[in-house]
């Protein structure tokens, strides 16, 4: 296709307005404790046809307004591409038409899901079967004119010349984001504003990549079991009060930042609001005032020239609502910005700085012009045609206030009227509002026998007779020409101060992170107990499993270290995963800026968590348990890198005893040279000794304890305390059940004294070969580096301490090096 004709088909249209003409969705509740992970992004997604698996994503999200631009290079599982996708949740997913073949367009449209033959919708398909998947005819699939339109629409704010340079070379971005707003044109009915849109180039890098299965299985944002269970790591953190700190919650959980110094500013924030009583509470109040607001949302609303409401509510009714919730809000932010004055930490004193913008002050003081100080929004009836009505201050405009009196007048003819009414008839009469005017009401139980003479239009609702009379309706023609004089004119003055106030919308945009920052912040200072560093070393004392600490009772859950650095690398686990997981919570929560659990904990910069926890049958993608394990390794070994930390829970479990224990030796080995920390749960005794030869390879298990209460009921109880080695108490498990299960003697001696006998040959072989000395030496000398490297980078003892310190390595190594030379 030229150039020429791209530019006709896909050209964006001069900037509006926009009208919202489909059909209304329902509110979400806008509470804090929402986690939000119900789609309302629209993403179009385009790839690449070359070898590196280019994908440019563009999502929009239809709530806040808010537009993110990513381009990445993928691997053949698209791995990342579906992070991404879970971080921007989608209501719906638009492709090229060329990814879907006609027949399956053609199903698409008679309401299947299409079948393609494009591997990425494959992909997507099964990860997100319930999301429906448009096609958009490729011509609108153009880069020049997705940048003309970002240029058009990108809000005029700090970050704009900086969005338009990051994307202007990304070209499936750029076409993704022509596909995208083309779709919102053609499909949706909807038009923004120029200037209008908070639009970002979202780089890949700076945060930790955490795949789809490694989120669901560490429990990060939902519970497996219960969708609406909080026992989750969003559940134990999320104590914000505003649905934009909700949000970012759950985008940080499942992205942690990867920026010590961003990381370390976070923690500074946390440390000074839990230090200062009197801050965190002064922050905690200010916030409350602000309670289930959603400044994004507000936003949005605010640039349309249509609210999405309800159709039972006049847009102009919701436009006054709006207008008066912003009045809230830029009135509340000083609130908030005196709390943060003069604070210690940089970050704060950012978020300071951000809700101190002057244009908030002008949009405060726009909005106190126009409108009633005891003006408020009401949900319907009389009250919200009054909050309209009454909105915009009187003598700010002669003619409304000419109307505002005839209308009044007009409402206390009908009330004088119900007064006579009743007084004629002695009936207590009451007036309800509809949206064609008043009717008469009265109860069931308060009319005998039949409405006098004169009542037309009877109807029974709820208990209660309705009914009008000629002069009602007469009165009511009357009171709806003026009303509709003075909403035509106030919603003139609204819609001008609207106008006025989407110049200054970056400042609007800005506060609302700040305020979602500060709020997360705060949240993160509410659930902390230690602030971690990073040292380059993963080293933990006393860590808890911080989702299982919140559900059991105080003093029942078993604390334990973690130490891991390049001499110890590589970690084989015999016991239950939950020890796995605790290192991966805690290590999310560390990257996300929030304090953990733990008496110490030193965390290393990871650029992905990448884990495989799930034993179980995949029945919707038809894979047995098996081919789960291999599809899930080969991510695994095409992603990790020596940044990476892995979690790995009883692989090669699926297949026989002998093909499981070889293809988990391939796979340990093959993550060993990529020096990545790897966590290795395994109920393979045999890969403590073939692997035991590696120098970086350190053997941990959780500690048993073996009971009988009966002849039927014996067996093993883990303690969930890790100690280092095999376990020694089960070299001889069989031998030990065996023993409860009541044996005779003389079976049990002989089958003692062999195995016994057998053991001490291979320990003999083992001890007198000169390859295991060699991997002894190895080991040594690694730890002696990596100890030394930690000593000088990070030791901050003093010279005469670090000296001893030192020299217990020199005689530790001097040791091992005369017992095996």
């Amino acid at each position: 296709m030229t150039n020429a004709s791209r530019q006709s088909t896909a050209r964006p249209t001069t900037a509006r307005p926009w009208t919202a003409q489909s059909r209304p969705t329902t509110a979400r509740p806008q509470t804090g404790a929402s986690t939000r992970s119900d789609g309302s992004y629209v993403i179009a997604i385009l790839e690449g046809r070359g070898v590196a698996r280019e994908v440019g994503i563009a999502a929009l999200n239809r709530d806040t307004g808010r537009v993110s631009l990513i381009q990445l290079a993928d691997c053949q599982t698209y791995v990342k591409t579906l992070h991404q996708m879970h971080i921007h949740y989608p209501s719906l997913i638009i492709v090229p038409d060329t990814f879907l073949s006609l027949a399956d367009a053609l199903g698409h449209t008679s309401g299947k899901r299409p079948l393609s033959t494009s591997l990425l919708v494959q992909c997507i398909q099964e990860e997100f079967p319930d999301v429906p998947i448009e096609p958009v005819l490729r011509k609108y699939w153009n880069e020049t004119a997705g940048f003309e339109f970002i240029n058009q629409l990108c809000v005029e704010d700090d970050e704009r010349a900086a969005t338009l340079v990051a994307s202007s070379n990304k070209y499936y971005a750029l076409s993704a984001a022509c596909a995208l707003f083309k779709h919102a044109e053609t499909k949706l009915n909807v038009r923004y504003a120029g200037a209008s849109l908070h639009i970002r180039f979202v780089p890949v890098s700076g945060t930790m990549m955490i795949d789809p299965e490694t989120s669901r299985n560490l429990e990060l944002v939902g519970n497996m079991t219960r969708k609406k269970s909080p026992h989750s790591l969003i559940g134990l953190l999320n104590h914000t009060y505003t649905a934009m700190a909700s949000r970012l919650l759950r985008v940080n959980l499942l992205s942690p930042i990867t920026v010590q110094s961003a990381i370390e500013a976070r923690l500074d924030a946390v440390e000074e609001l839990m230090q200062n009583e009197e801050t965190f509470h002064a922050v905690k109040d200010a916030l409350k005032t602000l309670n289930k607001m959603d400044f994004d949302k507000l936003i949005s609303c605010l640039i349309a020239s249509e609210a999405r409401v309800s159709p039972t509510v006049k847009p102009a009714s919701s436009r006054v609502a709006q207008i008066l919730n912003l009045r809230n809000i830029v009135r509340n932010l000083p609130i908030l910005q005196k709390v943060v004055d003069g604070s210690r930490s940089e970050l704060l004193r950012i978020i300071c700085e951000m809700i101190s913008d002057e244009r908030l002050a002008k949009i405060e003081q726009l909005v106190c012009q126009s409108l009633n100080e005891d003006a408020t929004p009401s949900k319907g009836g009389l009250g919200a045609v009054n909050a309209r009505v009454y909105a915009v201050k009187a003598n700010y405009n002669r003619l409304l206030d000419v109307a505002r009196e005839t209308y009044k007048e007009n409402v206390g003819d009908i009330f004088a009227l119900n007064r006579a009414l009743s007084e004629e008839h002695s009936l207590p009469l009451i007036l309800v509002y509809q949206e064609t005017g008043f009717v008469f009401a009265l109860k069931k139980a308060e009319l005998e026998g039949e409405l006098p003479r004169g009542f037309i239009n009877v109807t029974m609702q709820k208990g209660k007779w309705l009914f009008s009379s000629m002069e009602l309706k007469k009165r009511n023609a009357r009171m709806k020409d003026a009303l509709d004089e003075t909403l035509i004119l106030s919603d003139k003055i609204i819609q001008d101060l609207l106008s006025e106030i989407i110049v200054d919308v970056g400042a609007l945009y800005k506060a609302s992170e700040a305020v979602a920052l500060l709020d997360m912040l705060w949240s993160f200072a509410h659930a902390s107990i230690l602030r971690p560093e990073f040292t380059g070393t993963l080293a933990i004392k006393s860590g808890r499993h911080p989702v299982l600490e919140s559900v059991q009772s105080p003093g029942s859950l078993v604390p334990n270290d973690v130490y891991c650095c390049e001499a110890s690398s590589f970690q084989i686990v015999q016991g239950p995963n939950t020890y796995l997981r605790q290192i991966g919570l805690l290590t999310v929560m560390a990257m996300c800026g929030c304090f953990v659990p733990a008496e110490y904990a030193s965390f290393r910069i990871h650029d992905a968590l990448l884990t495989r926890l799930s034993n179980d049958d995949d029945i919707e993608k038809n894979l047995s348990t098996f081919a789960n394990e291999m599809a899930c390794s080969a991510m695994i070994l095409g992603l990790a890198t020596s940044d990476t930390l892995v979690l790995i829970d009883e692989l090669g479990r699926g297949t026989s005893p002998k093909e499981g224990v070889g293809i988990s030796h391939a796979i340990a080995e093959s993550l060993i040279q990529r020096k990545s920390f790897v966590f290795f749960a395994t109920h393979f005794r045999e890969l403590s000794m073939t692997l035991s030869r590696q120098p970086a390879v350190v053997n941990l298990h959780l500690a048993v304890q073996k009971s009988r209460q009966s002849s039927s009921n014996f067996g093993i109880t883990f303690q969930y305390r890790i100690m280092d080695g095999i376990p020694e108490d089960m070299d001889h498990y069989g031998l030990e059940m065996a023993r409860l299960a009541d044996l005779p003697q003389d079976v049990m001696a002989e089958g003692r004294r062999v195995a016994e006998h057998l053991s001490a040959l291979e320990a003999r072989r083992e001890e007198q070969s000169q390859t295991s000395k060699i991997a002894v030496r190895r080991k040594a000398l690694l730890r002696l580096r990596t100890q030394l490297t930690q000593a000088l980078d990070h030791s901050s003892l003093p010279d005469e301490e670090l000296e001893v310190y030192i020299a217990r390595f020199q005689k530790d190594i001097t040791k091992v090096l005369h017992e095996t030379v």
